[in-house]
């Protein structure tokens, strides 16, 4: 500290747990500023997936069906996780079967860019399955 005072500068504590512990002589708001723009940095390169839900039906056509499958494709490349859930209104409960065939082939529809993380599920009136990117794709 004696040093650091002649120095004009700051006595900085940078390990505290190792034995003995370990500090630098510099100025406390250049490390504080050096530190902002590590962290900075870090924030910057992590990459933050969010949960896209696509909604179908027991009895949607093929060609919504299609559509709602491209757009989970697109959501998948961009790296994030997708939920899929086939709603049952009323007496369509009664065709559970429909809905898991539904998922199945959204399934394999986009199987060359997704992997299943959580099985097909059924929760009260609606079934769902959540998809994962296979691969993770670095955004620039």
């Amino acid at each position: 500290m004696r040093i650091a005072g002649e120095r004009g500068q700051d006595l900085i504590e940078i390990a505290p747990q190792a034995k003995p512990p370990v500090c630098k002589i510099m100025d406390f708001g250049k490390f504080k500023y050096e530190q902002q723009k590590r962290d900075k940095i870090q924030r910057k390169n992590q990459q933050v997936t969010l949960l896209k839900e696509i909604r179908l039906h027991p009895n949607t056509d093929v060609h919504d069906f299609e559509f709602k499958a491209k757009h989970a494709l697109n959501f998948l490349e961009e790296g994030n996780k997708v939920k899929v859930v086939v709603m049952f209104k009323g007496r369509e409960l009664a065709y559970t079967e429909q809905g898991e065939g539904l998922l199945n082939r959204f399934i394999e529809k986009v199987q060359d860019v997704a992997k299943v993380e959580t099985p097909i599920r059924l929760e009260g009136k609606s079934m769902t399955v959540i998809l994962i990117p296979s691969k993770t794709k670095s955004k620039k």
